[in-house]
């Protein structure tokens, strides 16, 4: 269980190390040089430490709450089960009507009804922002 410790540093230093190289080559090339090459790698690096980070998150996070708490595992599929049920919802109440004023060429029917389900589900988001912080403020009220 100590070594754990180690190797994670060890792997962070080895990412930095890695992502400094990359951005010092960016800069003593130009990132313009070369069509813009390190322009595309320095997306794609941090594309992949996303990745990383998402994973370690997900895993990490998995592994800890099985580990203290078998029953974790029905929580957490209620809350995928709800997030899929409020995003199924957000598709269905989405349009995918064409964008009005477009002088270009219309994105494709999908395109469209993936846009308005996004953004039903930002409207829904900023909603439940908004009554959670209501909610917040007068359950602290009514404690005091």
């Amino acid at each position: 269980m100590k070594n754990y410790g180690k190797i994670f540093k060890v792997l962070m230093l080895v990412l930095m190390v890695i992502s400094v190289a990359i951005l010092v080559a960016g800069f003593v090339t130009g990132f313009e040089a070369n069509d813009g090459k390190f322009v595309d790698i320095l997306f794609y690096w941090t594309y992949a430490m996303l990745a990383i980070a998402l994973f370690a998150i997900v895993v990490v996070g998995l592994a800890i709450g099985i580990k203290n708490n078998p029953k974790f595992l029905v929580k957490l599929g209620i809350g995928v089960v709800a997030v899929a049920a409020v995003c199924a919802i957000a598709y269905f109440l989405a349009p995918g009507n064409p964008a009005v004023g477009l002088i270009t060429e219309q994105p494709s029917a999908n395109t469209l009804k993936l846009t308005d389900t996004v953004l039903n589900l930002t409207y829904f988001a900023g909603a439940a922002a908004i009554v959670a912080i209501i909610a917040g403020e007068i359950v602290m009220a009514v404690r005091k």
